[in-house]
């Protein structure tokens, strides 16, 4: 109890110093944490998010435009194909599912997708995951101007069952490119955390046909969405479009092309590691100065102090304790730190992509992080500590004045 009151009573002493560094810790956990944990989560979501398809089949382009597009709703469509693509590869015998979709018009930034209803029917978001909608919803009808709405799309635009609206043309919101045709909503999807969340989905054919369009390309779709029956078939259908052919592009399997895509950018994870691990030296070094340029007007109390009696072990732990209790502190404000910047990035995240991040969600730099900054908080310290321990009692006890 002894060192602690000394401790504490230290820290009051020196409160702004105290604040400084336990804010200057706070903001390396808070970086660290966020970098660590942000990073490792939207690969692993993003590299499992595959609309529970196994390929996609469109126009020849690279295989993770594609991808980007027809799953994840985000880039232009690299070109059409034709109805009888999407024929072919539905009966083909690896395939189990093949739905075709088109894109090409929004409403309000919301992208609308043409599909064939057998997408919420016969196919799962996930494995053991099928499509659902809210209570007094209802499937769009194939030959009829009716919509569903992904949930996010329709909690941003207050989309509910009986609402009308027109779409626009182009994948980008432009008041002046509004269709004549009005849809009208009938059902809104459970909230399945995917891309199919922010999306506003109609028959197929209404896309197709949707005034503006070119009447040449009226049966013409985007993309295939393809599950397959096995592994083998995948590889008999690369071989068949991607190596023989020169015409289509068989993006498969969908979660390698993305671990792909963050494999690309790991150079900028790396970066911002570096960039954290930089600012924990940093934090560190402010606690060592706080204590350090202390010690001066320390020196007559730890002298009489151990004129009283206190030992040199005592004086030495007392300091490493101070130190470790900043850095304790500063965890504490880091972790809310961590909070808010991961609540800000997983919000932007599912506004632009529609991929759901959990604050909640396990992740071991939840506790190798604050042990490794108490422990340089604690290892920090030791450098004034031992100009405490090697404090001469003689030397300061001469009055000053």
């Amino acid at each position: 109890m002894t060192i602690l009151s000394m401790v504490f009573r230290s820290l009051r002493q020196h409160l702004l110093s105290t604040v400084i560094t336990s804010l200057s810790i706070a903001l390396a956990a808070g970086l660290i944490l966020s970098v660590w944990v942000i990073k490792d989560q939207s690969n692993a979501t993003f590299t499992g998010v595959d609309a529970g398809f196994d390929a996609v089949l469109g126009a020849r382009s690279s295989k993770l435009q594609l991808v980007l597009n027809a799953i994840f709703h985000l880039e232009a469509s690299p070109g059409n194909l034709a109805w009888e693509d999407y024929l072919e590869i539905q009966e083909h015998p690896g395939v189990a599912h093949a739905i075709p979709i088109a894109v090409g018009d929004n409403y309000r930034g919301y992208r609308l997708v043409g599909v064939l209803p057998e997408l919420f029917t016969e196919t799962q978001f996930s494995e053991g995951n099928a499509y659902t909608l809210k209570p007094g919803g209802r499937l769009m009808a194939p030959d009829r101007r009716e919509a569903v709405v992904g949930s996010f799309a329709a909690t941003r635009l207050k989309l509910k069952p009986g609402d009308t609206f027109h779409p626009y043309h182009g994948l980008l919101f432009d008041e002046k490119k509004q269709h004549a045709e009005t849809y009208v909503v009938v059902g809104v999807l459970e909230p399945t955390n995917t891309p199919a969340d922010q999306v506003i989905w109609i028959p197929i054919t209404g896309l197709q046909l949707m005034s503006g369009h070119d009447p040449k390309a009226a049966t013409d779709i985007s993309a295939v969405l393809v599950k397959l029956r096995n592994p083998q078939a995948g590889f008999r259908l690369d071989m068949m479009y991607n190596k023989q052919g020169n015409r289509l592009t068989f993006a498969w399997p969908i979660q390698r092309i993305m671990a792909l895509l963050f494999d690309k950018i790991s150079w900028f994870d790396r970066v911002l590691e570096i960039v954290a691990i930089l600012v924990a030296v940093v934090a560190a070094g402010s606690v060592l100065t706080g204590i350090y340029n202390s010690m001066n007007e320390r020196k007559r109390d730890i002298a009489i102090l151990r004129a009283l009696g206190a030992r040199r072990r005592v004086i030495f732990g007392s300091i490493v304790l101070e130190s470790t209790l900043i850095s304790l502190l500063g965890m504490f404000v880091g972790f809310a730190l961590y909070a808010i910047i991961f609540t800000t990035a997983a919000r932007v995240i599912q506004l632009q992509t529609g991929v759901v991040l959990d604050l909640w969600t396990w992740h071991p730099a939840l506790v190798w992080t604050p042990l490794c900054m108490v422990a340089l908080g604690a290892i920090t310290g030791c450098i004034p500590a031992i100009k405490a321990y090697r404090t001469h009692v003689a030397d300061h006890l001469i009055p000053t004045s």
